[in-house]
């Protein structure tokens, strides 16, 4: 393996072979690879702008990435392509109105939720019950909400985190230096501002593509 298909790699599950008899099943990261979404992960980073992935998740078999700062439309594209990189399976929140043809399927099978805005407890209290209910579940939300500047973001996922007693890993959209710096898994026990704090420490020297916006 290369230098860059190591900077980009995520843990292993384990060794698959068969030895004889069934091996037990390791619980981690939903992963999926696939060759070929591999190389058009790879291209499309390349076309972006020459993006390159750094460091590495954890191997957690639930989480939510919060990933920020988010300031254009360009950056579902960004993630996207790591998610292919990387042969990742996710879930992700999006507006219900995005959710329809041509390209509701698509999203559907990219592990796309439609959600309605409007009850901020109901949207904790269901992916509560969704991570309970999962064996795996890695959730991808932009915690600003939106792509124009807010004063503060969404701390839904945060107490969702708490709730669900799963970690937070964040993740950060560089666009000066066209890097994505995935961050360590924190664990949510404290106060929630405290806990939002943490992760924009993270994430808060990225820039986005609309560098006002961020």
């Amino acid at each position: 393996m290369n230098n860059q298909q190591q900077k980009e790699s995520v843990t292993p599950i384990g060794d698959t072979k068969d030895h004889g008899q069934q091996p037990a099943q390791a619980v981690g990261l939903p992963l999926r690879p696939n060759p070929v979404l591999y190389w058009l992960g790879g291209v499309g980073l390349k076309l972006l702008g020459g993006w390159t992935i750094e460091g590495r998740l954890p191997d957690v078999a639930k989480g939510i990435i919060p990933i920020a700062p988010h300031t254009s439309n360009w950056d579902f594209f960004v993630g996207l392509f790591v998610k292919f990189r990387l042969g990742l399976e996710v879930n992700f929140l999006g507006k219900h109105s995005l959710f329809r043809f041509p390209i509701k399927g698509f999203l559907n099978r990219i592990g796309g939720i439609p959600i309605h805005r409007g009850s901020a407890q109901g949207l904790v209290s269901s992916m509560c019950k969704a991570f309970a209910q999962r064996e795996q579940l890695i959730l991808v939300i932009a915690p600003e909400g939106t792509r124009k500047k807010v004063k503060k973001w969404k701390t839904g996922f945060l107490q969702i985190a708490k709730q669900a007693q799963v970690p937070v890993i964040p993740v950060a959209l560089d666009y000066a230096s066209k890097v994505v710096r995935i961050g360590p898994a924190l664990q949510i026990v404290d106060d929630i501002d405290v806990e939002l704090a943490r992760v924009q420490a993270f994430t808060g020297q990225a820039q986005g593509k609309i560098a006002r916006n961020g």
